[in-house]
């Protein structure tokens, strides 16, 4: 049965690292009129310049050993349809023989894609909480510059906030500001989308054999 390898994860649900942005320093209450700010926290952090390199950076260390298990995976499957194709025309100890070997192959796919689903996972919950270390020291600058008493994170799951106007959103803002503290530029932008089909040529039909 084939299974998925890929171990790309997306930076809005692959932070499964919600823990972090709660173990932040919460600076305290003053007096005055409550100004109210709300920032997807994670969001901002993903979205940093910095944030999108270092994540990139370590998706791409990872694909060298996201193509050995899935060349492993290929190979188990080849040896099952082989198996399944011959397997009334060999004997019974050849039979057996085969099918251990991809039982044993099958257990270690297994082993090493846990493996390295928790190294991949481990890394990135440190990049994440380095980095938003730093995204929180901007916004606690930012919330004091602009006066907000009170900054509430909507990308929480027990989220508390049931209406906030966009105006109140800082998310944007403080990626912004990060941006500009930590100097490291945009990530370049992806390559075009290919032309429409219609803007294209006509292919001409396949010639009959």
């Amino acid at each position: 049965m084939k299974r998925s390898i890929a171990l790309a994860v997306t930076l809005a649900s692959g932070f499964v690292l919600s823990a972090a942005a709660q173990t932040l320093p919460v600076p305290a209450a003053s007096a005055g009129p409550v100004k109210i700010a709300v920032i997807a926290f994670q969001v901002a952090v993903a979205q940093t310049n910095e944030g999108q390199r270092n994540f990139a950076d370590l998706q791409k260390k990872y694909e060298p050993k996201e193509t050995q298990l899935k060349n492993l995976n290929d190979e188990i499957e080849t040896l099952k349809k082989q198996l399944q194709a011959q397997g009334d025309k060999l004997s019974d100890a050849e039979r057996a023989s085969r099918a251990k070997t991809i039982e044993d192959k099958d257990k270690q796919l297994q082993r090493s894609v846990e493996d390295t689903r928790n190294d991949f996972q481990t890394e990135m919950q440190e990049l994440y909480n380095t980095l938003a270390s730093k995204v929180y020291d901007v916004l606690a600058s930012y919330a004091q510059q602009q006066g907000y008493t009170l900054v509430l994170d909507v990308a929480q799951q027990q989220n508390p906030v049931l209406y906030a106007n966009e105006s109140s959103n800082i998310t944007k803002q403080i990626i912004d500001a990060y941006n500009v503290k930590s100097g490291v530029p945009a990530p370049p932008a992806p390559p075009a989308a290919a032309a429409p089909a219609a803007s294209r040529p006509a292919a001409k039909p396949p010639v009959a054999h």
